[in-house]
């Protein structure tokens, strides 16, 4: 026996057991394990994703009681129209 079928036969058995040993169901059991041990063994030919290094936000020697305040611009007051009555 193979590596790959005592694998299948493997996870057929688990899957077997989960689901409460149910009678008539090894057809659909082995398709079912056949279908994760070969997206297992795709798994382990493809490469190791390689993850981007995010980097640091720097620091600045300035405390932040020297930093100047950012201050947000006064909002200019808005120009009074004369209300005019609805006829």
């Amino acid at each position: 026996m193979n590596p790959t079928e005592q694998r299948i036969r493997e996870l057929a058995y688990q899957i077997w057991e989960t689901e409460g040993k149910p009678a008539g169901e090894e057809t659909r059991h082995w398709e079912m394990a056949r279908k994760l041990a070969e997206s297992e063994a795709v798994g382990e030919e493809k490469p190791a994703i390689r993850t981007r290094r995010v980097s640091k936000p720097k620091t600045t020697s300035i405390s932040d009681a020297e930093q100047p305040a950012l201050l947000k611009k006064p909002r200019a007051p808005r120009a009074s129209t004369p209300k005019t009555p609805k006829n």
